[in-house]
């Protein structure tokens, strides 16, 4: 039986099935699996506010129960210092959600329905990462207003603020695309939830996303200097002002170029997972 509601989830759309799939067909076929997974969230807005309490408590946990205990060095104060790490945790937590919106559309049999339709197959998988930028737009303003709030301030440009939040997105984009290969490769959502926890954890906690680089062993210190995770936190803290330039910083080309390191990375995960994704889910049509 059909729910009340349910017409919701997927707008419909009937597009000419004679019509070449080009790039204006990609875009249009993609922006109605985006829209009807925006849709999604009045439905399910338990959601949305999971998304906008995690930010809250990791940056309330770390700034208050570990605050006193840290000390970054250089005479930054450690929630100046923690917000970028806080920053790039969440977006790559965030990353998630695409994985698990697939992994359960799969599961609930709505790709089967999206595969009779006459449309572009890469559209489901763009329009899936697309909307999901909502999300983490969703979670890096709350999490700003929570900074500002325990005393993180912006100490840059306007033009490098908000080059730093683009560059979040950005990054959020791509790691996106990591999930979503995920997704199409289990078989639940339970099953995305543990497998992105094992890669996830020890890339955010072993990185300079809430202590220091020097803080951290030898034999660690070289994963942690080329970890995109750190290169991400690193880059947005540069952005924000929130570093001391008479702190020393590691040698390493990736700490000394924090962005465009992150920009290398956010290049080669599209390069990489944009066709392994697609052409997964091409496998799964047949």
């Amino acid at each position: 039986m059909t729910r009340p509601g349910d017409s919701a989830q997927i707008p419909t759309f009937v597009p000419d099935p004679d019509a070449p799939i080009g790039p204006l067909r990609v875009l249009s076929d993609s922006w109605v699996i985006a829209k009807r997974n925006l849709i999604k969230i009045k439905r399910v807005p338990e959601i949305l506010v999971f998304i906008l309490i995690s930010p809250i408590m990791f940056v309330l946990l770390f700034a208050y129960v570990f605050g006193g205990a840290i000390d970054p060095g250089g005479g930054v104060d450690y929630r100046e210092f923690l917000i970028g790490g806080i920053f790039a945790q969440t977006v790559v937590f965030g990353s998630t959600f695409t994985g698990a919106g697939l992994a359960e559309d799969m599961q609930k049999g709505v790709m089967d329905r999206f595969r009779s339709l006459p449309m572009a197959r890469s559209a489901v998988l763009i329009g899936r990462t697309v909307s999901d930028i909502a999300y983490n737009l969703a979670s890096i303003v709350i999490m700003a207003l929570t900074g500002l709030l325990v005393g993180w301030r912006i100490r840059s440009s306007v033009l490098d603020a908000l080059a730093g939040f683009v560059l979040l997105l950005v990054f959020a984009y791509a790691f996106s695309w990591v999930m979503a290969w995920v997704g199409l490769l289990v078989p639940s959502v339970e099953v995305i939830n543990n497998a992105s926890f094992v890669v996830i954890m020890p890339l955010t906690f072993v990185s300079n996303a809430f202590v220091p680089l020097e803080s951290f062993p030898k034999a660690l210190q070289y994963f942690v200097e080329w970890n995109p995770v750190s290169a991400i936190t690193q880059a947005v803290r540069e952005l924000f002002g929130n570093t001391n330039p008479l702190a020393p910083v590691s040698d390493a080309w990736s700490m000394q170029h924090p962005v465009a390191y992150s920009l290398c990375w956010v290049a080669l995960i599209l390069v990489i997972f944009v066709p392994l994704s697609i052409r997964r889910y091409m496998r799964t049509d047949r």
